[in-house]
C-alpha cells in the first residue's frame, strides 16, 4: 500500500517490486531492482527515505526516516525480518539479519554486519566490514562492539548520547515519558491525513 504522507507520495523505481500488504508512506524513494518483502513498513515520519538499488528489505521489517535524520540505505543492502531501522545511514552491501536494531544518527559502514537481534545503538559510527555477533551490542563513535552482558560499559558510553534527549528532545527524569509520549503521539497524529494513493 502506497501513502501519501505530509504532501508527498512514495516514489518507486518501475523497476523494484512492493508486496501488496507492505506499507510505503510519505517521502520515500526506492531504488532499481529493490524488493520490499510482505508486511514491511517505511515510512518518512518527518525525514525521507531512500532505499538503493537491488536492495531487498524482507518480512516486517520497519524503516523510519526521522525529524532531525533521514534514513538512507545503499545499494544492495539486505534488511533481514523484523529489523528496525530509524534515522539512520546504512552503507552498501551491508548486511542487517533478522531482528537488527539500528538507532536514531547511526552508521553502519559498507559491507558490515550486524547479525541476528544485534543493535546499532544511537549516534554509533561501524565501520566497513565490521561485524556486530548475535545479540551483541555496538556502541559510540567510534563503535564499541559488546556483548550484552556487559551492560556496565554499554551504559558507560550509551548515557552521555543521551537518548531521550537526541530522539525526543526531552531531559532524562522519573516523569519523562509522560513528556515523551505526549510529543511522540501529538506527532504521529500527523498519519490521520494521510491518504492512501495506490492500494
Amino acid at each position: 500500500m502506497l501513502i501519501e504522507h505530509a504532501g508527498k507520495s512514495p516514489r518507486i523505481h518501475e523497476s523494484a517490486w512492493v508486496a501488496p500488504n507492505a506499507t510505503v508512506a510519505g517521502d520515500v524513494e526506492i531504488g532499481p531492482d529493490a524488493r520490499v518483502l510482505f508486511g514491511a513498513v517505511i515510512s518518512a515520519d518527518g525525514g525521507p527515505v531512500r532505499v538503493g538499488s537491488g536492495c531487498v528489505i524482507m518480512e516486517n521489517a520497519v524503516l523510519r526516516g526521522t525529524s532531525k535524520y533521514s534514513l538512507i540505505v545503499g545499494d544492495r543492502v539486505l534488511v533481514g525480518p523484523h529489523a528496525y531501522l530509524s534515522g539512520c545511514t546504512v552503507g552498501d552491501e551491508a548486511f542487517l539479519a533478522t531482528g537488527t536494531a539500528v538507532f536514531n544518527g547511526a552508521q553502519v559502514g559498507r559491507r558490515a554486519e550486524v547479525r541476528v537481534n544485534g543493535v546499532v545503538h544511537l549516534k554509533t559510527v561501524l565501520p566497513d566490514e565490521a561485524v556486530v555477533p548475535i545479540g551483541w551490542v555496538a556502541v559510540g563513535d567510534p563503535a564499541s562492539i559488546l556483548p550484552p552482558g556487559r551492560h556496565d560499559e554499554i551504559w558507560a558510553i550509551q548515557e552521555p548520547l543521551d537518548f531521550p534527549q537526541e530522539v525526543f528532545g526531552v531531559d532524562r527524569s522519573p516523569e519523562m515519558m509522560t513528556e515523551i509520549m505526549t510529543r511522540y503521539a501529538r506527532g504521529l497524529s500527523r498519519h490521520s491525513a494521510d491518504r492512501i494513493v495506490q492500494p
